[in-house]
């Protein structure tokens, strides 16, 4: 079976970014597809990295329509983009979430969608030798304000080796 399609939200994409970190997305995932809603809230965004600004013209980017939304989905009450990410995902079959937005990570597991977040992305590039190390980017994406519990951090560096 084919590898899962990456369907990325906002906050993986703002965070890579903010930690100089967004070229290993693909390196990691391959091409992704991104929700024009999710495109919409980053372009929106203030002071957002500039180089967000070129998704839609990025090589790895796919920028997909709208999807009516499952019941099972919209019940969750989440963020247009947290949203349209899960829909486009149980519409397109074989896809894998790329969110960090708790109240999404638990509709996404709830429906049986494969996931990673943020701190996935880092920690399968150390794996795969993309970077020598995952601590250093885990704390500038710390700085930057990505919520990670203090146990869960060690807990996967420690995983790496690190």
């Amino acid at each position: 079976m084919a590898e899962p399609r990456p369907v990325v939200n906002a906050s993986p994409l703002i965070f890579l970014a903010a930690a100089d970190a967004l070229p290993l997305l693909p390196q990691v995932v391959g091409e992704i597809l991104l929700p024009g809603a999710v495109l919409d809230e980053i372009l929106a965004g203030k002071e957002m990295p500039p180089v967000l600004h070129d998704l839609p013209s990025t090589a790895w980017v796919r920028i997909e329509a709208s999807v009516q939304v499952p019941a099972e989905v919209a019940g969750w009450d989440l963020g247009s983009g947290e949203t349209q990410v899960l829909a486009l995902a149980l519409a397109r079959g074989n896809a894998e979430v790329v969110l960090d937005d708790l109240q999404a990570r638990r509709c996404a597991r709830s429906l049986g969608l494969p996931m990673t977040g943020t701190l996935g992305v880092i920690l399968r590039a150390k794996r795969r030798g993309l970077i020598p190390a995952a601590r250093p980017i885990i704390e500038k994406l710390l700085d930057r304000r990505l919520y990670l519990a203090h146990e869960l951090v060690e807990a996967s560096l420690a995983e790496v080796g690190e």
